[in-house]
């Protein structure tokens, strides 16, 4: 009886191991299938319409990663509404994930879209130009040369992406710091926003209302600061066991919206090292201390007033807290919110009020409207002649 148990049991092991070894291999295969999928050759890309445009291309391709030193992502968010065949949207959101292996420390930056910024090949332009003239590639270099930091990779989605993105995690609880309504009429209201207060599980829909908000007192600057605090919570819900199980199901969701230049072996290379890594404070680029309003051809963006400062905020942003200065752990030009609200920019100033007019029923100002119908359409709707009209005709620029 004894030996007919064993070999019971014998038998039960050896099915049970190979019941699970198949279970991993199917896993390891349905993830290498799907993480392929997220790298789309160039016939395949949203942006082949303009990477023929560019002169020497190779003058952009991005600094190789090895798997020590620090590894940059630029995240890319487009606005594709009403796009024609052919056209390439600009970055609705930018972000960077810095991620240092040794330290296993990770930062995540936000860039203010109407940052008025050096653009290799083209001029000068609003930093959410560069996506649409020349593709993540250029978006990247143009990020890298005014960070000081080597983009290595980028990962792009679109609305719907996001989207899929959170409907898949099964919604992201997170906290909702006030109401938030905003009517947006242009896409026969396909995209309002009505949000209320306190803590709830934000859906897809629900989540890209509260990444998109920002029609308040402070603009673009709490827009992007609310998209870093959404980006965190994504984050560690994906860390969750059972998200990381249903990792393939849910790429193979968002593989139609998402574009990328990392392999496969790159992916989990990286999805490793976030797994391990902590979160360190993130940051608005450029800080508040460092932005200033610009007008160019009678258009509206912001400029940064001392670059040699700018750079040096974000090597130190990028240390662990002991080794910051005290003025980077006080925050450069870190105001108190009352502070914020009366020495904004000019431009953040008129969506302040624009704000108030919303509350009250009224239409935005024509300045607001002209900021909005810049960023969906991609063009500078002031300008007699924007820089970027001149884009692609001057080889001698790759220089920069």
């Amino acid at each position: 009886m004894t030996v007919i148990l064993r070999k019971y049991w014998k038998h039960a092991l050896i099915t049970f191991l190979l019941l699970v070894s198949c279970g991993v291999g199917y896993y390891v295969w349905a993830m290498y299938s799907s993480l392929d999928g997220l790298k789309k050759p160039p016939e395949q890309s949203r942006f082949q319409p303009v990477l023929h445009k560019l002169p020497n291309p190779k003058r952009i391709e991005p600094p190789k990663w090895v798997g020590e030193e620090r590894v940059n992502i630029l995240l890319l968010g487009g606005d594709s509404r009403g796009l024609k065949v052919k056209e390439v949207p600009r970055s609705d959101s930018i972000m960077i994930a810095s991620f240092d292996p040794k330290a296993k420390r990770a930062n995540l930056f936000s860039i203010l879209r109407d940052t008025y910024v050096d653009i290799p090949g083209v001029g000068r332009d609003r930093m959410n130009a560069a996506l649409a003239l020349g593709g993540p590639e250029l978006a990247m270099k143009t990020v890298g040369n005014w960070t000081g930091l080597d983009m290595q990779y980028y990962v792009y989605t679109d609305f719907k992406g996001f989207i899929a993105l959170i409907d898949a995690l099964g919604g992201v609880e997170f906290e909702v710091e006030k109401d938030m309504i905003y009517t947006d009429s242009a896409d026969k209201n396909q995209f309002n926003i009505h949000l209320k207060k306190g803590k709830q599980v934000l859906n897809g829909e629900t989540a890209l209302m509260y990444a998109r908000f920002r029609y308040d007192a402070m603009s673009d600057f709490a827009r992007t600061k609310r998209q870093r605090d959404l980006m965190l919570a994504v984050a560690n819900k994906m860390k969750s066991a059972w998200s990381i199980i249903q990792l393939p199901s849910l790429i193979n969701k968002v593989s139609p919206h998402v574009e990328t230049n990392l392999s496969a072996d790159d992916i989990i290379k990286l999805a490793s090292l976030g797994y391990d890594s902590s979160v360190g404070q993130s940051h608005q680029l450029p800080p508040m201390g460092l932005v200033t309003d610009i007008k160019v051809n009678h258009s509206a963006m912001l400029g940064v007033t001392d670059m040699k400062k700018f750079k040096a905020y974000i090597q130190q942003a990028l240390q662990p807290p002991s080794a910051q200065s005290s003025s980077m752990q006080q925050g450069v030009g870190q105001r108190d919110e009352k502070q914020q609200n009366t020495q904004l920019p000019s431009n953040q100033q008129n969506a302040q009020q624009s704000s108030k007019q919303q509350q009250g029923g009224q239409q935005p100002s024509n300045h607001l409207q002209d900021v909005q119908q810049q960023n969906r359409s991609g063009t500078d709707i002031n300008a007699s002649k924007s820089d970027s009209s001149k884009v692609l005709k001057h080889n001698d620029l790759w220089s920069h």
